[in-house]
């Protein structure tokens, strides 16, 4: 690939992943600052709390597809496997330190699914069902994304074998995985919320003062 071009697409993917869509659909739709109540993190999950569904699904389809839209655009621009692998990984870095938010992102989990679609649907697709089998018998999205996160590097090496996809997936794992830090303790307490459950809505309706 051109370096200078294999660059500039890495940095736009970075750009394109820092846009939070939790944040953006919430200012649409009148909505509570997701980063003020609940989790306080800017994702799907988070804004279901507000109890609008629509707002919940707009955010997870906005955070998934700019992952998909960054995989795309460098595969369109035919620069190469080395910018397509780090173009997902500054998307999905993006959508966890956003330039625009103060480096202040979600957990990543959206914007993984879609990166991981995008660059294969055969390591995606798995590792999507993966999440979606967790989710639906243990009500835990934190417990999905956490086995998903795991799978996903096993799934890419044993399809592939060694590489730089194997690496990219790795340290999105890594990160996923230590973005759910207080996840996990709260799995551990048994205090977990679960998908669904109404959690901490106070103020979550009406926008943030």
């Amino acid at each position: 690939m051109d370096a200078l071009a294999g660059l500039a697409m890495v940095a736009a993917a970075y750009l394109i992943g820092s846009v939070s869509f939790a944040v953006l659909v919430s200012r649409l739709m009148g909505l509570a600052d997701p980063r003020s109540y609940g989790s306080r993190n800017p994702g799907a999950t988070n804004v279901l709390r507000t109890g609008r569904r629509s707002a919940a699904l707009l955010t997870l389809l906005g955070d998934s597809l700019k992952g998909v839209a960054a995989v795309l655009l460098a595969r369109t621009l035919d620069l190469g496997e080395t910018a397509i692998v780090l173009s997902a990984l500054a998307a999905f870095i993006g959508h966890v330190y956003p330039v625009f938010h103060r480096f202040q992102g979600g957990k990543g989990v959206a914007t993984a699914a879609g990166v991981l679609l995008a660059l294969d649907p055969w390591l995606g697709g798995p590792t999507l069902l993966t999440w979606l089998l967790i989710a639906f018998f243990f009500r835990y999205s934190s417990l999905a994304a956490l086995v998903a996160a795991i799978f996903a590097p096993l799934w890419q090496m044993f399809l592939y074998g060694p590489g730089l996809r194997v690496a990219a997936v790795f340290v999105m794992s890594v990160i996923l995985i230590v973005r759910h830090r207080a996840n996990i303790a709260n799995l551990l307490r048994g205090t977990e919320s679960r998908i669904g459950g109404s959690g901490e809505r106070k103020g979550a309706g009406s926008p943030r003062r």
